[in-house]
């Protein structure tokens, strides 16, 4: 028996779950995943406030600052953006190796996982659009696209130090 960590059909599983995850979480608007009020609870000292408070740029056109923000939304905006890159990072990460696993070409892998994960993040917008409440970005696609382009390439470079055939 194969292990596990070899067979196509458990990184495609992975993929896959994040994919029905991510479809339930672009069905829900922005009141209903808001964590806001956690991070008020939780974060009630506003630690590090002071030096976050250096911080500013530019977001799809909007101003993001604590200033411009507060504090809350502040945090929860890095949170937000955190979770797109990490999830499209897994995403690609599963699909790479996934497709890896079943052509043995690297090449081919990686560049139909990055593309898939892509694809995926410009429909997830688009599902954004249909959903009240939500505001779809272009950004936040190239942002999920640079989180699976991200994982394939850690991936490449981890086979190559291991000394991986990649054809």
């Amino acid at each position: 028996m194969k292990k596990m960590w070899k067979q196509p059909n458990f990184y495609f599983a992975i993929g896959i779950l994040i994919m029905v995850i991510l479809f339930i979480s672009s069905s829900q608007t922005y009141e209903e995943q808001s964590q806001i009020g956690l991070i008020q609870r939780v974060l009630k000292s506003e630690p590090l406030k002071q030096p976050l408070s250096a911080i500013q740029f530019e977001y799809a056109g909007s101003q993001v600052s604590i200033a411009s923000l507060g504090y809350s939304k502040f945090v929860e905006f890095f949170i937000r953006k955190g979770a797109h890159f990490a999830t499209y990072f897994m995403m690609g990460g599963s699909f790479c190796l996934g497709l890896y696993y079943k052509q043995k070409n690297f090449w081919w892998a990686g560049f139909f996982a990055w593309l898939s994960a892509t694809g995926y993040a410009g429909m997830d917008e688009f599902h954004q659009q249909l959903t009240g409440g939500r505001t779809p970005l272009f950004e936040d696609v190239m942002l999920d696209s640079a989180g699976a382009l991200t994982a394939v390439l850690l991936i490449l470079l981890i086979f190559v130090v291991k000394g991986r055939r990649l054809r």
